[in-house]
């Protein structure tokens, strides 16, 4: 069984604009484990967002081509963990979330896991919302596993076999990745562990908004494989 200092783990965070949260976020993860290997891809910030990370993050790699699956793939080749977490700028993971990460790891056929995100400070509709949209997830990876990239933990070997991100998918890129591992192995909903994630996107298009696009594109990469929407904007 894999103890804490077992596995080497890898931490990959893309960013762009991320100078409000990036520092937060780092600082948080050094202090759960000095061991973690913490990599940032920028995608061509011209805030803070690069100066934060060279300062607290253990590589940083600005690219001159924006995407998010093109940034966590370049994270993921520049990393040596094999355990590789894919994680937002804006989130907060719990002290505890690196040691669920490795228990659910010790089973060889686990090729992947995500597990509850929950958003901060919501109102009781965001509250509502999620803690149904956490269900469906997890009642979906028992025959059709999904996970929103804000959180995604894959195995290495796994992750690289199936060709990791889809960089010509603007977004959804982490539902598809999702889809393909769960062909070659086990994915798996973390019951008991909960991530943190701002609603910025959220409260600045409109609820519904957001989630019409959602609904919209995920329909379309299943009966098509391809998104509708031809880019994700960042909203900072």
């Amino acid at each position: 069984m894999y103890k804490m200092d077992d596995l080497k783990v890898s931490v990959v965070i893309p960013t762009l604009q991320e100078g409000k949260y990036i520092g937060k976020l780092l600082s948080r993860l050094s202090k759960i484990n000095p061991r973690l290997e913490i990599i940032v891809i920028d995608g061509g910030s011209t805030d803070e967002t690069v100066s934060i990370a060279k300062k607290l993050a253990d590589k940083v790699y600005v690219l001159r081509e924006r995407g998010i699956g093109k940034a966590r793939n370049y994270g993921a080749y520049k990393s040596n963990g094999e355990i590789i977490v894919f994680m937002d700028a804006d989130i907060d993971p719990p002290p505890n979330f690196l040691k669920k990460i490795i228990s659910v790891f010790n089973k060889k056929n686990v090729v992947g896991a995500t597990c509850n995100i929950m958003p901060k400070n919501p109102s009781p509709f965001e509250y509502a919302f999620f803690r149904f949209y956490n269900l469906l997830l997890r009642l979906f990876a028992h025959f059709k596993p999904h996970s929103r990239g804000e959180f995604l933990v894959v195995r290495r070997n796994a992750f690289f076999k199936v060709g990791g991100f889809n960089e010509h998918l603007p977004c959804l890129e982490d539902h598809e990745l999702v889809f393909r591992l769960s062909k070659i192995g086990k994915f798996i909903f973390l019951n008991d562990l909960i991530v943190y994630e701002s609603m910025r996107r959220f409260r600045r298009m409109g609820f519904l908004k957001v989630l019409k696009l959602w609904i919209s594109n995920y329909i379309s990469l299943v009966l098509i494989h391809k998104t509708i929407s031809r880019s994700w904007e960042p909203v900072r």
